[in-house]
């Protein structure tokens, strides 16, 4: 089954960036979507950006115009770059991922089969 392992978490200040990493493997589809998630203390699990085999994206809309969700396939590594950071980005960042997913997939997480264990992200200002 697909394994996914994120990176990139850490401490920033106040409109600093960050990228995360999600390294994959195991996959076996040849059509497969991932996204990240990301959940705050006392929070629900939100979705933040995905991105699918065919290129078609998604972004909350809280995180347009800052986030940029790439894949590098032949890493098999997925990444999110975060810039201009708010405390409200403040959460642990989940990568999930979804075989043959569904023509009208989008951001919520039942959609999705795979997680990863997650990496913190700190924003202070």
């Amino acid at each position: 089954q697909v394994q996914l392992l994120e990176s990139g978490g850490g401490s920033v200040q106040v409109g600093g960036s960050l990228r995360l990493s999600c390294a994959f493997t195991q996959v076996t589809a040849n059509y497969i979507a991932m996204a990240w998630f990301r959940q705050a203390p006392g929070k629900e699990r939100e979705g933040v950006a995905g991105i699918d085999t065919e290129g078609t994206t998604f972004y909350a809309n809280s995180v347009k115009g800052r986030f940029t969700i790439s894949e590098d396939n032949a890493n098999n590594t997925l990444y999110l770059q975060m810039n201009s950071l708010k405390p409200g980005d403040s959460a642990m960042y989940y990568c999930a991922a979804r075989e043959y997913y569904p023509r009208d997939w989008n951001l919520d997480q039942r959609f999705f089969d795979y997680w990863g264990q997650g990496t913190q992200v700190i924003v202070s200002s």
